[in-house]
């Protein structure tokens, strides 16, 4: 196992890095470095310049208009844009539902949708959870019943609810899973369904977070009509389409190159603010860089392995585990260092396009609650932690 970078590969970092910092705008990687809300208009900035470059869909083969590189190379793209400051990619488009789409969507399926995802021009969510449906998403209830409309032929007919559909309120199409089978095991009924957003009876709701946003939503669908040919692969073998899309999603969620610019961050923090004297501060420190070193060689083994063509172990839920525990980590230690300046967080400061002045401190400390509070999530979404433990336990031990 090599865990080193070869000379190519430290070349083709420079080649990203120079790029990326001369196409970031600083405004969004201001925003970014100093936690402030991102608006729609920012994120999809962003990825319109990625999209121009061909880079949005960066994990894409080339047969389906990406850069073709390989597992390495997409890993020092991710860490250079991070380091950079520049947004994380939006994923429910181009690493979501885009890789199913490759594998398991029609010729004409992957034609209409395709480039709408690689320009940046098309928002997607994701409509997997529902309100008895989590971590056991097979128990989903979210009903799609086929039927032929005269003029219109074949079309499912879709009513039920989602939940913690994330920036649901941007999305223009929807990736579903849908129950269109009460027959046998759960898992055996389950279909993957692309929904226009759009079409009449489709109905999104904000829900409130702990630090007074509303990143999620509550999506309805009242008899929506969506065409059959809009049903990714076959009918009832959803849940083998949704396990390799997760698989995506908890590998991102990790999310290592975040934790190491957030590592930084919270070091200027405690220098700023004076508690890096402290030396059992700087312990806490310590400890948390070195779980993020280890989850970085936990990647790069695995990026090993897949470089050499070997088939490492599946350890996606143990990179969602210890990713998503550095997170609220590093969060709460932000907090601990900012001191009486973290709380209570200035609420226009999360604006989009906010200037104001902070108040107090070297640092602009006053979106730290509001970053806490919000990394509360990371343990429950995507598989709780919990599950996810049980699911690892079963890999090791059988």
């Amino acid at each position: 196992m090599d865990l080193a970078f070869t000379p190519e590969e430290q070349a083709f970092r420079e080649e990203i890095r120079t790029w990326v910092h001369a196409n970031l705008p600083g405004d969004i990687s201001h925003k970014v470095h100093n936690a402030l809300r991102l608006s729609r208009d920012d994120m999809q900035r962003w990825a319109k310049i990625l999209g121009k470059k061909g880079w949005l869909g960066h994990g894409w083969p080339k047969e389906f208009g990406g850069p073709g590189w390989n597992a390495v190379q997409k890993h020092l793209f991710e860490e250079e844009c991070a380091l950079a400051g520049a947004p994380r990619v939006v994923p429910f488009g181009p690493v979501m539902v885009a890789p199913v789409i490759m594998a398991f969507g029609s010729p004409e399926q992957q034609q209409r949708f395709l480039p709408g995802i690689a320009s940046g021009d098309v928002w997607w969510s994701q409509g997997y959870s529902e309100p008895g449906a989590g971590s056991d998403l097979a128990s989903l209830k979210c009903k799609a019943e086929r039927k032929t409309i005269p003029g219109q032929g074949e079309v499912y007919i879709v009513n039920g609810q989602k939940t913690w559909t994330t920036l649901g309120q941007y999305g223009e199409w929807i990736f579903c899973l849908v129950r269109t089978s009460n027959e046998g095991k759960p898992q055996t009924g389950i279909s993957f369904l692309l929904i226009d957003m759009k079409s009449p009876g489709v109905t999104v709701r904000p829900i409130k977070l702990l630090d007074g946003e509303s990143e999620v939503n509550e999506v309805w669908f009242d008899n929506v009509e969506v065409p059959a040919d809009n049903l990714i692969g076959e009918e009832n073998k959803g849940w083998t389409y949704a396990k390799h899309l997760l698989s995506h999603e908890r590998t991102n969620i990790a999310d290592v190159n975040r934790s190491k610019r957030e590592l930084e961050r919270l070091k200027r923090i405690a220098k700023a603010e004076g508690v890096y004297e402290d030396s059992r501060f700087r312990d806490e420190i310590a400890k948390l860089e070195v779980d993020v070193v280890a989850l970085e060689m936990l990647v790069l083994r695995v990026l090993s392995a897949e470089k050499s063509g070997k088939n490492s172990l599946d350890i996606a839920g143990l990179l969602k585990i210890r990713g998503s525990e550095i997170q609220q980590r590093y969060g709460e230690l932000m907090m601990l260092a900012a001191g009486p300046f973290s709380l209570p967080f200035i609420e226009e400061a999360m604006e989009a396009g906010w200037q104001g002045n902070f108040p107090g401190g070297a640092v602009a400390n006053a979106p730290l609650a509001g970053t806490y509070f919000n990394l509360r999530k990371t343990t429950i979404y995507g598989g709780s932690n919990e599950v996810q433990r049980n699911i690892v336990s079963q890999v090791v031990l059988g």
